[in-house]
């Protein structure tokens, strides 16, 4: 499959972990065991016992240890087998797992799938938002799509899709389609943004603005970096001659491939405004989820299925003029991935 490796992908959200369980989740084809050291720290190994290729999730923990239940090999969090109860007690030197450089960061659990030398935590998108201001002002969600996770990059970075398929809770009332949005690509990233009047406000921020109902000016911003982290900016004011009265909602979204056509899809947001309101914050994710789950999914993974291939390009689509984000993070992956080969 056509995965860049050598970069982090989360596997996981912080809380999906706990402290006792064995979690297994398969990303880039290759099934995951993730568990936490006793010490809190999280471990990631390859889920299949050498021995007979058991999933090592199946199996039990020992202190930090893990013991496939088939056979009774033990294996360390590094992915040594320390210890056989058959015979002498003679440990082959092929009998380890592999193990994958695992960091914890801004509430996800990130694993590098590629040469664990050139793992660099430096290269984690710096999602510094999501470590500060009050817990009820944050939200987190995981969704499981049955797409490629191209095409849900597509979706987020192509937002003019919101006047034809959103409503009422986002809906730019045809405002978006008209607007040209400015793309700029600068290393791995490619960011898109668009600005614009619109009278009622989106319904999102409409009831929380000085004025509800009224005239407001918004903004829209993406930012892609490679392979599939967006961080998606959007804010209405109505106080035109100062942003800092701007109501912001930074939401993002990390999509991890599990297969050609399916993707873990892992969401977090965090607003500016009533940042103490738990009922709000639960009102905004649920609306966030129903809507994705309403409205953009049926028609990702009916996409998916007409396609029939994770190969975009080659069933030659028709190219509007609003593309150009998506087609710059297309070809910048592609480009990676080439290079890394």
């Amino acid at each position: 499959m056509n995965y860049l490796h050598n970069t982090w992908y989360v596997v996981a959200l912080s809380s999906e972990v706990s402290s006792q369980d064995l979690f297994n989740r398969k990303i880039l084809d290759q099934s995951l065991l993730v568990y936490r050291r006793e010490d809190g720290e999280a471990v990631t190994l390859l889920n299949r016992c050498p021995h007979r290729f058991v999933p090592l999730h199946f199996g039990r923990r020992v202190g930090d240890d893990i013991v496939c239940k088939y056979h009774g090999l033990r294996f360390d969090c590094s992915g040594k087998c320390v210890e056989s109860p058959h015979g002498d007690g003679n440990i082959p030197k092929t009998a380890a797992v592999l193990s994958f450089p695992t960091s914890e960061r801004h509430g996800f659990i990130w694993v590098w799938m590629g040469n664990s030398e050139l793992a660099d935590v430096n290269k984690i998108p710096k999602y510094t938002l999501l470590d500060d201001g009050n817990p009820n002002s944050k939200a987190y969600s995981y969704m499981k799509v049955d797409a490629h996770y191209e095409i849900i990059v597509d979706n987020i970075m192509d937002l003019n899709h919101v006047d034809h398929l959103h409503c009422p809770l986002v809906n730019s009332t045809g405002k978006l389609s008209l607007n040209i949005p400015k793309v700029i690509e600068d290393g791995n990233d490619v960011s898109v943004s668009w600005d614009w009047h619109q009278d009622p406000p989106l319904e999102v921020f409409s009831a929380f603005l000085p004025n509800p109902g009224r005239d407001a000016a918004h903004h829209f911003s993406v930012v892609w970096t490679a392979p599939s982290s967006i961080l998606l900016t959007a804010s209405a004011n109505q106080s035109h001659a100062d942003d800092k009265d701007a109501l912001i909602s930074w939401n993002h979204h990390l999509m991890t491939p599990e297969t050609e056509t399916s993707t873990h899809y892992f969401y977090a947001t965090r607003r500016n405004w009533l940042v103490e309101d738990a009922l709000l914050n639960k009102t905004n994710l649920n609306g966030a989820i129903d809507a994705f789950n309403k409205e953009d999914r049926p028609f990702i993974e009916a996409a998916q299925l007409e396609m029939g291939t994770a190969d975009l390009n080659s069933l030659k689509p028709v190219l509007l003029s609003r593309d150009a984000a998506p087609i710059r993070a297309r070809r910048k992956l592609q480009m990676l991935i080439v290079h890394e080969r």
